[in-house]
């Protein structure tokens, strides 16, 4: 099989729930870094193949988001397009499958990225169409729905949401508050420090705001970064459940974002003018139960090492996706490896604590702040990976081209 280069990787900056990006409909964002990356890369936009990316919470409003941003990016209209949903792993699915397409010789270029505008999620019905005889009908809020709806509950019994399944992390392998709240600072710290030193700068896509009246505002900055957040200020919060670990300080946000990248055949590169950051090296996912869904990449690095003889000494980077505190602390617990033997390599640039989660746009933004670093230390191997809503976990593994 082909070598796979990843290129020019770029995101937009993540807006808070409800924050600046409000206004921007999740199509709008991923145009933006559409054009940001044609631009940016200086490939031809007739020599992108295919467009797949990720959305958590599609909708009717822009379908099939990958074709329809293409068309709304402007690419040329014989580009296609298509979407890819594992939930949190979405976006970084769409990198993987792009790669397998690349890999197998189905196309040389494909744009893979995702998007989120958690903001602008509806809340729908399933009874209006046919009416009812008597009664209310309920209309749903999707975010909370896609959350207790994410297995079912014939099988696995009623699961109140993802709050539920790190409580039951924490629970399982003894994480504390006390212990969550240190990560969860941690995570802001360094998120704060790296926007400090510009560390973002070259990874990121400014977004147009309108606003009702006046010119349009530039949206560029990380919006959920709380600088002065300490363990003691996030002790002060209450938890979700009663009796719980789980805070809105030591859990990932609600966000607004897009990112993308080129993968590209390492025989085109030259011919097309591309550089290239880092080359695919291998992925697995693995499922794991529902109820304890955070734990999922245990088992899917467990395979990825498997597959490709590499394990934790070998690898210079690592993003783990905070979906919560508690669900890195247990993650570390699952892998045997304590905190402070990664605490150089793990999420450097903090995570969904500090930068946020949205939740189609995640495995992608990730990618990108990641392999810039790992440019930035000339490193060799750089480790993603994420937890899945309904009990899943995925990895990916990726090298340096520096390396």
């Amino acid at each position: 099989m082909r070598r796979v280069a990843i290129v020019s990787p770029l995101r937009t900056a993540v807006g808070t729930f409800g924050g600046s990006l409000r206004p921007v409909p999740a199509e709008d964002l991923a145009a933006t870094v559409l054009k940001a990356l044609v631009e940016r890369s200086g490939v031809d936009p007739a020599a992108v193949e295919d467009v797949a990316f990720a959305q958590s919470y599609a909708n009717s409003e822009a379908p099939c988001i990958g074709r329809w941003a293409a068309l709304h990016a402007g690419l040329p209209v014989e580009v296609p397009g298509f979407q890819t949903d594992r939930r949190c792993g979405g976006g970084l699915q769409a990198v993987i499958t792009a790669a397998m397409m690349v890999q197998t010789g189905a196309a040389d270029v494909v744009v893979a990225g995702g998007v989120e505008s958690m903001s602008t999620i509806e809340h729908y019905t399933t009874t209006a169409r046919w009416g009812s005889r008597a009664g209310n009908q309920t209309l749903y809020d999707r975010l909370d729905r896609g959350r207790e709806r994410s297995q079912p509950e014939w099988r696995f019994g009623p699961i109140s949401g993802m709050i539920e399944t790190a409580e039951n992390l924490a629970r399982e392998y003894g994480i504390g508050r006390e212990a969550a709240d240190a990560y969860a600072a941690r995570s802001h710290r360094r998120a704060a420090a790296a926007w400090e030193a510009g560390t973002f700068d070259e990874e990121i896509v400014p977004v147009e705001v309108p606003q009702r009246r006046g010119d349009p505002q530039v949206f560029a900055r990380d919006e959920g970064v709380r600088p002065d957040s300490t363990p003691e200020s996030l002790a002060r919060l209450r938890t979700l459940l009663p009796e719980g670990t789980v805070t809105a300080g030591n859990s990932s946000q609600q966000n607004d974002a897009a990112a993308a990248c080129l993968v590209v055949a390492e025989d085109r590169l030259d011919a097309l003018g591309l550089q290239p950051l880092a080359w695919f090296e291998g992925w697995a996912a693995a499922g794991c139960e529902p109820s304890m869904m955070g734990i999922g990449p245990v088992p899917a690095v467990r395979k990825l090492f498997a597959r490709t003889g590499v394990g934790f000494d070998d690898l210079d980077l690592i993003e783990l996706n905070e979906a919560f505190a508690v669900q890195v602390l247990a993650v570390l617990a699952g892998w045997g490896v304590p905190l402070d033997d990664l605490d150089d390599r793990l999420n450097v640039h903090g995570s969904g604590i500090s930068l946020g989660h949205p939740i189609g746009a995640t495995g992608v933004r990730i990618l990108t702040t990641m392999l810039h670093e790992l440019r930035r230390r000339r490193g060799g191997y750089a480790l993603e990976t994420m937890c899945i809503g309904g009990g899943q976990g995925i990895a990916a593994l990726f090298k340096g081209a520096d390396a």
